[in-house]
């Protein structure tokens, strides 16, 4: 098909993002979404990419050759990670890090494929792409993408474990970060509590999706011996990230009380100063109240030296108190 009816083809069906044929050599050409269920390819297999939200999205999905229950599948409005058979293939639910303008990464997109020997049909929404998927496709573009249906599906996996890893890494770097300041100051709080929220609305999908590529892992005779050895280090490193987010909110936590412990060691430390400064200066308001009384009798009324004994006094009483203090440890 040339390039011509492929965008036609798009203008027709506005869920179609594209439709491909991948030969045995890994070489790519625009291809045909009629129908690839009844008429599957003799060599190699087709790929196609839907928009599930479109008014003609259902329509488009029945023109594959899919069933109600793959075309629900494929358009459901929440999904969380899991596979299952359906259909005479495999239906998967992953996510990957929303690296989409103006979006939050832990806010991450869902990809629904479904799959056999000859064909790969994946879905997301409106504004949802994934990078993730367009790297796989850049591959093949350049005539570099996989050979096979199970090998696409590897490699859209490895790219969103990619993605993913940048993340976790990030988070791991901003962490190292703070512990290496050792001055965590207040401005610091606002940062880590936003570190723990990504980590656990990352960790929120990891899991699942850890447990969805072991259920894959398992089902027979869908991937050969190497593409099962490449899925299970795929599952090993999603363990892995988990684990990585599960040490990352520990370590947010711990920070976050090291620096409440600071924050009471320094109000402590300021209420202690003025709890001295305060016992110094009892004795003194007292001393000051009483011989400020406006009443007759008081000593001294009538002595012009009266005011300086008064005050020799109190300096001699502040310094006791503060000999006091020192002998007591106290500063």
């Amino acid at each position: 098909m040339t390039t011509q009816n492929s965008a036609q083809m798009n203008n027709n069906a506005s869920s179609l993002l594209w439709s491909l044929q991948i030969d045995q050599q890994g070489k790519t050409a625009p291809g045909a979404h009629e129908n690839v269920l009844s008429q599957p390819l003799q060599t190699g297999y087709s790929w196609v990419h839907l928009q599930s939200d479109t008014p003609d999205a259902w329509d488009t999905m029945k023109s594959l050759g899919l069933s109600d229950a793959i075309c629900d599948s494929l358009s459901a409005l929440e999904t969380r990670p899991r596979t299952l058979q359906i259909g005479g293939g495999i239906l998967i639910y992953l996510r990957g890090i929303n690296l989409n303008p103006d979006a939050d990464p832990e806010d991450m997109v869902s990809l629904r494929i479904w799959f056999n020997e000859h064909t790969v049909i994946s879905a997301r929404r409106k504004n949802r792409q994934l990078l993730s998927v367009q790297d796989a496709k850049a591959l093949l573009d350049n005539n570099e993408g996989p050979i096979s249906s199970s090998n696409l599906i590897l490699l859209l996996i490895a790219k969103i474990a990619s993605r993913i890893s940048e993340v976790v890494d990030a988070l791991d770097d901003e962490l190292t970060e703070f512990e290496a300041e050792g001055g965590i100051d207040n401005s610091a709080r606002f940062q880590l509590s936003l570190v723990r929220r990504k980590a656990a609305a990352v960790r929120r999908y990891l899991a699942p999706q850890r447990d969805a590529l072991d259920n894959l892992y398992r089902m027979p005779g869908v991937f050969n011996q190497n593409q099962a050895y490449e899925l299970r280090d795929l599952a090993d490193r999603m363990t892995r990230y988990v684990e990585d987010l599960d040490l990352a909110k520990e370590r947010a936590m711990v920070l976050q009380d090291e620096l409440r412990n600071r924050i009471a060691e320094q109000q402590g430390m300021r209420m202690y100063v003025l709890s001295l400064v305060t016992a110094i200066f009892l004795p003194l308001s007292f001393l000051t109240g009483v011989f400020g009384m406006n009443v007759s009798g008081l000593p001294g009324t009538e002595d012009p030296e009266a005011f300086q004994y008064l005050v020799t006094g109190m300096v001699i009483v502040s310094i006791l108190m503060l000999a006091g203090m020192m002998w007591k440890k106290w500063l």
